[in-house]
C-alpha cells in the first residue's frame, strides 16, 4: 500500500477530481442527489426568471421547510434501524396544542411552553419507544396506532380548534438574526454566521488531511482540497449574502439557525459516538450486533424517543410560524420526512442512510415545492411531482442492483473514512452499499 506522501506526490489524475466530495474509491455517480438539487434550483431558476435564488424567496423555503427537515434528521435514523414512523405529524400536532394551551389557558411564559414541549415530546417517545423496544411491537404498528391517538388526543384537547400563540413564541419560527448598529448594506450577523462556516469548511479539511496522514490512508492531493475548500467557501458566502440582502427586517431565520444547529449535533452522534456506530450496526444485522454485545433493544428506544423530540421541536417552530396551534396541523409531515430520507439515499431495509443526505433529499423535495407554487402550478401537480420523484429515485436504485449494477444508493452512503468532508452522503459501517 502506498504512503501517504507518495499519494500527494502522484501527477495529475481523473479520479482525484471525484476526491472533492468523497473519498478515493468515490465516482461521479456519487454525486447524484447533490446534483440533481443543483439541476432542480437552476432549471427553477430559470424557468421563474430568478425568483428561484432571490433573496425572499430562499429566505421563505427556510422558514416554510425547515421543520420538515428537522423530522428527516430523526427519521433517517428510525429507518437507518430498519423501522418506520407514521405517528410524527400527529404527535407534532398533539404537542402544538398542548404548548399553545399552556401559553394561552394556563400562562406559562414562552420558554416553560417549550420545555413543556419537549417533555412531551420525551413521554411521548417513551412510550412508544417502550412498544417497540421491549414488548417487541413492530413500530408500523406502534407508530399507526400513535397516528390515530396523538391525532384525536390533539382534537380533543384543543377542541378542534385553533389555539393562538403570544408574539414572543412566534420569534423561533418566524424570527431572524437581528440587526446591529453598523452602516453595512447587509445583516452583519448574517454574513458573519457564513464567514464562521467558511472557517469551520477550511479547519474541517485541514484536520482531515491531518488525520489521514497521521492513519497511513489514501490523502488527496493539495490542490483537490484547495479547489474543493474554494468553491464550498464561495457557495457559503453567496449564500450568507442572499440571505443578508432580503428585504428590511429579514436575515437568515432562527428556524434555520436551529436546523444547522441540529444538523451539526445529530451528523457529530451518527457518525462519531458509539450510539451512531450501535445505530448502524443494528440497522445493518440486528443479530450479529446483538452477539457483539450491543444493546439493541436500548438502541431502538432510544432512537424512536428521539424522533418524537424532534418532532415537538418541529411542532413548535410550525406553530410559532403559523402563530396558532390548529386541528389540521401535522397532516402528512410524515411522508415529507420519510420521502426526503429515501431520496437523500436511505436503504429501504435499514443500516444505509446519513443526515447530510436526508438534508439534501429534503432541500430536493423543499425546491420542488417551491419552484412549482412560484410557477403556479396547483397541489395536485405538485403531489403527482413529489410521487414520480420518490418513486423513479428508489426505483432507479433497486433496478440497478438487480442488474448487478453498482447501486446509487451504495455510492452515496459508502464509508470512505471516519473523517469525511462535510456534504459527503456516506454511510458508517456499510462500505459496499448492497
Amino acid at each position: 500500500m502506498s504512503t501517504a506522501t507518495d499519494t500527494a506526490k502522484h501527477g495529475f489524475q481523473f479520479r482525484d477530481i471525484t476526491k472533492m466530495m468523497g473519498g478515493g474509491q468515490s465516482t461521479l455517480r456519487q454525486f447524484g442527489i447533490l446534483g440533481s438539487l443543483v439541476v432542480i434550483i437552476i432549471i427553477f431558476q430559470v424557468w421563474t426568471q430568478g425568483l428561484t435564488l432571490s433573496p425572499g424567496n430562499l429566505i421563505n423555503v427556510v422558514n416554510q421547510y425547515s421543520y420538515i427537515l428537522i423530522l428527516a434528521i430523526g427519521m433517517v435514523m428510525v429507518i437507518i434501524m430498519g423501522h418506520i414512523d407514521l405517528s410524527v405529524g400527529s404527535v407534532a400536532a398533539f404537542v402544538g396544542i398542548v404548548v399553545a394551551k399552556s401559553m394561552s389557558d394556563w400562562h406559562f411564559p414562552a420558554w416553560a411552553a417549550v420545555l413543556l414541549g419537549l417533555g412531551v415530546g420525551v413521554l411521548v417517545g417513551a412510550w412508544q419507544g417502550f412498544w417497540v423496544a421491549f414488548v417487541g411491537v413492530p413500530a408500523f404498528i406502534v407508530t399507526l396506532a400513535g397516528m390515530l391517538f396523538f391525532r384525536g388526543a390533539n382534537q380533543w384537547f384543543g377542541q378542534s380548534t385553533s389555539v393562538a400563540v403570544p408574539a414572543d413564541f412566534q420569534w423561533i419560527g418566524a424570527g431572524y438574526l437581528p440587526e446591529v448598529a453598523i452602516p453595512l448594506p447587509f445583516n452583519v450577523l448574517t454574513m458573519l454566521l457564513a464567514v464562521l462556516a467558511v472557517l469551520w469548511v477550511i479547519g474541517f479539511e485541514f484536520l482531515m488531511r491531518r488525520s489521514q496522514r497521521k492513519a497511513g490512508t489514501d490523502v488527496a492531493p493539495a490542490w483537490v482540497s484547495t479547489v474543493k475548500v474554494v468553491i464550498l467557501s464561495v457557495l457559503i458566502l453567496v449564500a450568507g449574502y442572499l440571505f443578508a440582502t432580503g428585504r428590511t427586517g429579514t436575515s437568515f431565520p432562527i428556524s434555520g439557525l436551529i436546523l444547522l444547529v441540529l444538523v451539526i449535533i445529530y451528523t457529530f452522534v451518527t457518525r462519531n459516538t458509539v450510539f451512531g456506530r450501535h445505530l448502524y450496526a443494528v440497522g445493518g444485522n440486528r443479530q450479529a450486533a446483538r452477539l457483539s454485545g450491543v444493546k439493541d433493544r436500548w438502541t431502538d428506544f432510544f432512537v424512536m424517543m428521539n424522533m418524537s423530540v424532534l418532532a415537538s421541536v418541529a411542532a413548535m417552530i410550525y406553530v410559532a410560524r403559523a402563530t396558532a396551534s390548529g386541528p389540521q396541523d401535522g397532516n402528512g409531515w410524515e411522508l415529507d420526512a420519510i420521502a426526503s430520507v429515501f431520496i437523500g439515499g436511505a436503504a429501504v431495509s435499514g443500516g444505509i442512510g446519513t443526515v447530510i443526505g436526508s438534508i439534501i433529499g429534503g432541500l430536493v423535495m423543499a425546491f420542488l415545492n417551491n419552484g412549482m407554487a412560484l410557477l403556479g402550478a396547483g397541489a395536485d401537480i405538485v403531489s403527482m411531482v413529489k410521487g414520480l420523484v420518490l418513486l423513479l429515485a428508489v426505483g432507479v436504485d433497486v433496478w440497478n442492483k438487480q442488474q448487478g449494477r453498482p447501486s446509487l444508493t451504495g455510492f452515496l452512503t459508502r464509508q470512505f473514512s471516519r473523517k469525511e468532508e462535510p456534504f459527503s452522503t456516506s454511510a458508517p459501517g456499510n462500505a459496499s452499499g448492497k
